[in-house]
């Protein structure tokens, strides 16, 4: 099986949402509000995807300043390509892009939260979300 990896290739919001759903990702993406998630395809700064052929089989989605820190917003990738390399090398490529002193920081779905030691990913407690619905005061 032959995968192409592509840096910022442009990819739609239907290419995007169908990986997701192909992937575990789906269940905590928006993917029914196109909107919101043609904005997240518009709006990331970093994308490296992987295609078998003309298919969109995994994708590592980044907002990043490319010298300091590189947030990995989505990695995903279509369960029936799952397990074989394709989301480390994902993860890989996007180090790539990136300059000497920027570091990879994400959060881990539930069911990955095994997998990202097992690449050299240290832990960090202090994340912090504040939900839309909840506003400063």
């Amino acid at each position: 099986m032959s995968i192409e990896y592509r840096i910022n290739h442009p990819i739609s919001a239907q290419q995007f949402i169908e990986l997701l759903r192909h992937s575990t990702l789906a269940e905590r993406r928006p993917v029914d509000d196109l909107d919101c998630m043609q904005g997240m395809v518009d709006h990331g700064n970093l994308s490296v995807t992987a295609w078998s052929g003309e298919q969109l089989v995994g994708i590592a989605r980044s907002v990043t300043d490319f010298h300091y820190c590189c947030y990995l917003s989505d990695l995903a990738v279509h369960r029936d390509f799952q397990r074989l390399g394709i989301g480390r090398r994902l993860q890989a490529l996007t180090q790539r892009q990136l300059g000497s002193r920027c570091k990879l920081i994400l959060l881990a779905a539930p069911a990955a939260n095994d997998y990202y030691p097992r690449l050299g990913y240290s832990s960090n407690p202090r994340c912090w979300i504040l939900e839309p619905d909840q506003p400063l005061e």
